[in-house]
């Protein structure tokens, strides 16, 4: 049964005014549905909910909003629908753009910091070990999870702006200690050294662990260390495309996984799975959807779910040298990441090879690409399962080099030796 302090039922009043109660509302209503035993403060949100999927996301948000609504702890804001800083790059009816401006801009009205970002945690918001969040977009949860150790359950649109109104979440899910040991090992000790040193493979385990581990919490063991923060995001990223996954351990990398004895709490496994080269092929191949003959031409190149860093953006620059490229090639980002780049001068670098910079937004989530389909290739996990259903593209999965080869030759080139 939810047991409600003072302060939850003073907010459920109104005491802090009409949008804070129906927020509060909402949250009650779900925390019983959850069957939790009681609300938690939370330092921060991270809200999904302000990307546009019809009209009623944009009214709900504006009635926070006429309600008198500020959010009550540090929120930002996962990606528009739109790119706010290159107006002209998204396709879309006055009437739409309209309700999108006015949706974003109500969540701005509600005290919500306008990061646009999928990456929030290489924008400076990276809670502390420990630490109960509230966070929405699914790639963001497995990293906050995982790779910063604070603790989040899955909140989705629009769960998450009624925690930021009330400073209070569900304990529930990943909130509980109990909830966050690891049920499965995943023993990678036997995969070769050459592939685990590769950025490509980091999207292919994802993929694997997601569709084999499902929403199951798994810790991944043998795997060499350190591990950059760009590999471990598209891990989680892919994972949680490819099957719910909300928390992995990565044993000797991840906070709360300093040992496998760690990652189990004491525990022992329910399962263990030997992870092998074969098992890795096969889901390398399952993210392609499109032919993978090599020489056959592409339509678009598009890369950066979830956003790209500096980082990504000097290896983009440093593979290209100077070539520019033939087709359409999509680089997605949050405005923290472009500012850097603007910075450093890598941006006037990648506009001169043909690089289309997108902010604020990607796109998968909105009409940037050329509609009509044609052959997408990405080296992102998180891409290659959504842009079919999405953008109407068939796609090719490959490595950041093998999209800018192909990108530059108008046709797929991918290096294979190591996946055989």
């Amino acid at each position: 049964m939810l047991h409600l302090t003072a302060d939850d039922r003073s907010l459920l009043d109104g005491a802090q005014g009409a949008a804070t109660a129906m927020a509060m509302r909402i949250l009650v209503g779900t925390a019983e549905m959850l069957g939790a035993d009681k609300l938690i403060d939370i330092a921060s949100v991270h809200v999904d909910g302000c990307l546009y999927h019809g009209d009623s996301g944009t009214l709900f948000a504006e009635k926070l909003v006429n309600a008198g609504g500020q959010v009550r702890v540090p929120t930002t804001l996962n990606v528009g629908a739109l790119d706010l800083v290159h107006g002209d790059r998204v396709k879309v009816t006055p009437a739409r753009y309209d309700m999108i401006r006015r949706m974003m801009a109500a969540y701005q009205k509600l005290g919500c910091q306008p990061s646009w970002t999928c990456a929030p945690y290489q924008a400076g918001h990276r809670p502390a070990q420990g630490q109960d969040v509230a966070w929405g977009e699914s790639n963001a949860i497995a990293f906050c999870n995982s790779v910063l150790g604070a603790r989040t359950d899955r909140y989705g649109d629009f769960l998450d702006i009624c925690a930021a109104l009330t400073g209070r979440a569900p304990h529930t899910g990943f909130h509980k200690p109990e909830n966050r040991r690891a049920r499965i090992v995943v023993d990678a000790s036997g995969l070769p050294a050459a592939l685990t040193a590769e950025d490509s493979f980091y999207p292919v385990l994802g993929t694997w662990l997601g569709a084999t581990c499902g929403a199951t919490v798994a810790a991944i063991d043998g795997l060499p260390g350190p591990i950059s923060e760009d590999r471990l995001k598209a891990v989680g990223a892919a994972g949680a495309s490819a099957g719910a996954v909300g928390l992995f351990h990565i044993v000797g990398v991840t906070p709360e996984a300093p040992s496998l004895a760690a990652a189990l709490a004491g525990h022992a496994p329910e399962q263990t799975i030997r992870l092998t080269p074969a098992m890795l092929r096969q889901a390398r191949d399952r993210l392609s959807t499109g032919a993978t003959v090599a020489g056959q031409p592409i339509d678009a190149v598009a890369i950066g779910s979830p956003h790209l860093s500096e980082a990504e953006f000097d290896a983009l620059r440093d593979l290209l040298r100077g070539r520019q490229v033939a087709v359409p090639f999509y680089a997605c980002t949050g405005r923290h990441a472009m500012t850097a780049i603007e910075r450093s001068g890598t941006r006037v670098v990648l506009d001169a090879a043909g690089i289309i910079v997108i902010a604020d937004t990607c796109v998968v989530v909105t009409p940037i690409m050329k509609p009509g389909g044609g052959l997408l290739m990405t080296n992102s996990g998180k891409f290659a399962h959504y842009a079919p259903g999405t953008v109407g593209y068939d796609v090719v999965y490959g490595s950041m080099a093998d999209c800018v080869e192909s990108a530059v030759a108008g046709r797929l080139a991918r290096e294979e030796s190591l996946w055989r």
